[in-house]
């Protein structure tokens, strides 16, 4: 109230003009503001909706093939004009160039990565288990060593107590999951002699409730 009993009425007046203006700006910059914030919640949402996406099924496993280091460059870019662009010296302190990546996918194929994914190259190291997306091979996530997603399913803490002799009407199925799974391990020195070679495994198929399971569990018995 000091203030305003030296100041005459145009001043007064003026004062007001201001304030008003000062409000005015204000208020302009809340609304760009709060539109700001809301155009990022907003793409923020959908990023996080698309990582969603991307981090779900298809994947498959994946081992680390090389980390290849970024590329030098000369010192001049070309901007397609034909003259070389020198870069100043902040700009190329604040571009940090990233790793490249060369992974070995269970389906037999190699692919480049210039882009590792959701897991640095730095936190990489060759041979590692990862879990990549199926179509785009970006890197979701590391496995460890002593796991295989693929078989993590089909592991048996402990012993089964299964016997052949629980298994009724399967003599033949049997005696060829016999010769087989057992008797590679059991009587290697015939299949050398004979020069056959063992197979790697041993497929059952069939109906639910036809013995496969029990089958299974009897010879890792």
């Amino acid at each position: 109230m000091a203030e305003l009993e030296g100041m005459t009425d145009e001043q007064i007046s003026s004062s007001i003009k201001e304030m008003e203006s000062l409000i005015r700006r204000e208020k302009n910059e809340f609304t760009n503001s709060k539109k700001k914030t809301e155009e990022l919640n907003r793409r923020l949402k959908e990023n996080r909706e698309k990582l969603k996406l991307n981090t779900q099924l298809p994947h498959m496993v994946a081992n680390v093939g090389e980390i290849l280091e970024p590329e030098e460059e000369d010192e001049g870019d070309h901007d397609g004009s034909g003259f070389d662009v020198k870069k100043s010296g902040n700009d190329d302190k604040a571009e940090k160039k990233q790793k490249a990546l060369v992974i070995k996918t269970t389906g037999r194929h190699t692919v480049y990565l210039p882009v590792p994914g959701m897991v640095e190259a730095e936190d990489l190291k060759p041979g590692e288990l990862i879990a990549v997306n199926k179509e785009s091979f970006i890197v979701y996530e590391k496995l460890p060593a002593e796991y295989d997603s693929r078989v993590m399913a089909m592991e048996v803490d402990e012993r089964p107590t299964e016997d052949y002799t629980d298994i009724g009407g399967l003599d033949k199925q049997i005696e060829e999951l016999t010769e087989a799974i057992v008797l590679p391990m059991t009587h290697k020195e015939r299949f050398e002699n004979i020069g056959i070679r063992p197979p790697k495994g041993l497929l059952m198929h069939g109906p639910p409730g036809t013995g496969k399971t029990l089958m299974a569990r009897a010879c890792a018995a």
